[in-house]
């Protein structure tokens, strides 16, 4: 490993921000001009800083890639499902990136027709990500959105599948997904505005030029943002307004795409429901009259305010309802409860009632595809820890199981080699907080103190669901174990788990972790020289509230896109999702929240102090968390923390949120962070 490497600098430009006659002074306020060379230059640098330290890895680093993408079946396809005439299903080709989306007319013997491969496109992107697939009612053509940046503004465009020209012609700056009126004569989109909040709903005549678009609804609270989609049964076209605490609905006959929108339930505070049509009614999923954990009402299609909703199913506080999928003779009810998804088959008539059985003691189930009201087969999917993805046909009359696809995993990978099991440790105010754990049996934490991962990301209300990973197979390989703390702000106990680590209560989300660590080390599982920690996005707030509360616990961290410049972030209305997350995380205009989250925003809570190894990961396009934030932080641990621990950052310069585009070329970035964290625990030199 190279010696005497000098680390950047930022250069420290003074800014001065006052809230609520409180001063602060940013240095580092500047690296938010994306434009200016020297922010530019500064990334940069930090990236050939990263390089230079991981250099003695790069061998490594690809051979672990290689390894990743070995257990991967690159010629693989998806389980096919039946849509008007056709059934649709994608495939991967050997040693492509991109999907390529197909169908086959009536048969599944029929010939193949390529409807988009996405490889073609990309060959000409750094970046290339296709969203909002939809076939007209008449399937002559594809609607497509397509982003070539990572910042998750999409145009629509449009491709003739029988010709298989692309008209000239986009829909801008939207979402990317549309809905196709009955007839297929009217085209409804979702555009955003310039902090790429949703918030205008569209109507498009097909074959008209796009300035002739004709706005028909604007959502104008800056703490909402909108959709437009087409019920399961295809009836009616709906517009949703979603906050964290209130939803609204409005719907027009998918047959009549010229008519006005009709309100269901106007939107309350702290009222929060969904809608599913069936029949004469409207299905509504909700947290009204005190439904905590949510209850099944119903009303008829044109009574839909809340005084004309009916019980079908009553709040059980100790279960969450997460969702529903309705069938002509079944309700399928998707619950939660000690963290367990269940499903639930229940006929309407009253004759039958039963739970889907499932034996691990930690995993994800849950409805997949279903078109089909008539169907009396339920397809829905599974997962552990140890069991790879499956998808899985049900019969609901005879209860027979047919397992459609199971994930492939390459090599010699066995799930009988592997254990999976879950902890209860206590939190700091005597709440049990649940923690799942997965590692080889040749290596149990139970006999001897192993290397740990610990990963979390408690917001949002948000579940890291306990599912199987064929990249973390090469950490299992080596002897570490990982483990997922269902921390609060996420509902993996319920919407009071959620409710608990948000706003004034989230700092629950930091204690939970930090108290599921201290359990792994006084359990014996593990220690501080060889318990790691990871966490993105949100969860790289996690990462950076522990690191600044108790950094002793770690011997290093991975912070990927994290949010980290709380405060000021949440002052900018400028920035994407901030006006629609006051209600998540507070709004500082208000000094009670100002204060609060000031007292754990990572940014402004640097210490001087050790910290453990950092690697931060970011995309200078990224639109959910702007690149400044990681930046920031990274110039200004490096100049408060004391000790020789490493802070590296890597930046990717063409890519967003979710890193790059392209299956394989995601595996280079996981490789990277996989082998950073095997360096430093001594598996790697």
């Amino acid at each position: 490993m190279p010696e005497n490497i000098i680390s950047p600098k930022a250069q420290e430009i003074p800014h001065e921000l006052q809230m609520h006659g409180h001063k602060r002074i940013d240095p580092y306020f500047w690296l938010r001009e994306r434009e200016n060379p020297d922010t530019i230059a500064y990334l940069e640098a930090e990236n050939t800083y990263r390089e230079q330290h991981m250099q003695h890895l790069q061998g490594f680093e690809q051979d672990l890639f290689k390894e990743m993408k070995a257990r991967i079946k690159e010629d693989d396809s998806s389980v096919p499902y039946f849509r008007n005439a056709y059934w649709y299903y994608v495939r991967y080709d050997q040693g492509k990136e991109h999907p390529i989306y197909c169908r086959k007319k009536d048969s599944l013997k029929a010939a193949e027709e390529i409807i988009l491969d996405a490889n073609l496109g990309a060959k000409d992107h750094e970046y290339y990500q296709v969203a909002g697939m939809s076939v007209s009612p008449d399937n002559k053509w594809l609607a497509f959105g397509l982003d070539t940046q990572g910042r998750r503004i999409h145009d629509i465009y449009f491709k003739n599948l029988e010709s298989g020209e692309t008209l000239p012609s986009k829909l801008e700056n939207n979402t990317g997904s549309c809905s196709w009126s009955k007839k297929g004569d009217y085209i409804f989109y979702t555009q955003k505005d310039e902090t790429l909040r949703a918030n205008k709903i569209y109507r498009h005549q097909f074959g008209t030029n796009p300035n002739e678009d004709v706005e028909i609804y604007h959502e104008e609270d800056p703490t909402f943002v909108c959709s437009c989609y087409k019920s399961k049964s295809e009836a009616y076209l709906i517009i949703g307004s979603h906050s964290t605490l209130s939803n609204e609905y409005r719907y027009l006959a998918a047959d009549w795409p010229e008519g006005n929108f009709a309100i269901i339930q106007p939107r309350e505070r702290e009222l929060e429901y969904s809608v599913a049509h069936f029949g004469e009614h409207w299905y509504i999923r909700t947290n009204f009259n005190g439904a905590r954990n949510f209850c099944l009402m119903r009303t008829p299609i044109e009574k839909g305010l809340k005084e004309n909703w009916q019980p079908v199913l009553k709040h059980r506080p100790e279960v969450y309802l997460e969702g529903i999928e309705i069938f002509e003779d079944y309700l399928v009810i998707e619950e939660r409860s000690q963290g367990i998804t269940r499903i639930r088959i229940k006929r309407w008539d009253g004759k039958d009632d039963h739970y889907l059985e499932f034996n691990s003691e930690t995993y994800t189930a849950g409805t997949g595809l279903n078109l089909d009201f008539q169907s009396k087969k339920l397809r829905y999917y599974y997962s552990s820890l140890i069991e790879p993805y499956s998808v899985v046909e049900y019969d609901m009359e005879s209860r027979e199981k047919k397992i459609l696809k199971q994930q492939p995993v390459l090599g010699d990978f066995q799930s009988s080699n592997y254990r999976e099991k879950r902890l209860w440790v206590k939190a700091k105010d005597g709440k049990e907080v649940p923690v799942s754990l997965v590692y080889h049996k040749d290596h149990d934490p139970n006999q001897n103190s192993q290397n740990t991962l610990l990963y979390a990301y408690g917001s949002y209300g948000y579940t890291i669901e306990p599912s199987f990973s064929t990249t973390r197979l090469s950490l299992l390989n080596r002897g570490f174990t990982f483990a997922i703390a269902h921390v609060r702000g996420g509902q993996y106990l319920g919407r009071e788990w959620y409710e608990e680590g948000k706003l004034l209560e989230k700092k629950n989300t930091f204690s939970d972790f930090i108290a599921a660590a201290g359990g792994l080390i006084d359990l014996e599982y593990t220690n501080p020289n060889k318990l790691f920690a990871m966490g993105g996005s949100a969860g790289g707030l996690l990462i950076g509230a522990v690191i600044n509360e108790a950094p002793e616990l770690f011997k290093a961290v991975i912070a990927a896109v994290p949010f980290v410049d709380v405060v000021s972030t949440m002052l900018d209305e400028s920035i994407p999702l901030t006006t629609g997350e006051y209600d998540e995380w507070g709004n500082p205009n208000n000094e009670e929240y100002y204060h609060y989250m000031l007292s754990y925003s990572p940014y402004d809570q640097v210490k001087h102090q050790s910290y453990p190894n950092l690697l931060i990961t970011t995309g200078l396009h990224d639109s959910q968390v702007q690149y400044w934030e990681p930046a920031k932080w990274c110039a200004k641990l490096r100049k408060y923390k004391q000790g020789d621990s490493l802070v590296l950052m890597y930046t990717n310069m063409s890519s967003g949120h979710g890193g790059a585009s392209g299956r394989f070329e995601a595996l280079k970035e996981t490789a990277m962070e996989y082998s950073f964290i095997l360096w430093q625990a001594g598996l790697v030199k």
